[in-house]
């Protein structure tokens, strides 16, 4: 089984982009009334909390990562 792997520049920017995403998606519902507005709001909230869960896991992985030693596990 091959693993895929996503460039580092990429990686670090998707919580942005999915959060720039989402706010564009609630920007066109409520900019739009013949769009699926429904949709478009469940979408774009989805995004916006994807990219914040995302973002605030990476920062917790971090930052509690730093401190511990993962090499005490295996003594």
């Amino acid at each position: 089984m091959s693993r895929f792997w996503i460039p580092r520049p990429l990686y670090e920017a998707m919580p942005y982009a999915f959060v720039a995403l989402g706010a564009f998606l609630l920007a066109v519902a409520f900019r739009f009334e013949r769009a699926p507005q429904g949709a478009l709001f469940a979408a774009g909230g989805g995004f916006v909390v994807l990219g914040l869960v995302l973002w605030m896991k990476r920062r917790d992985y971090r930052s509690t990562h730093s401190e511990y030693d993962p090499h005490s596990i295996d003594e």
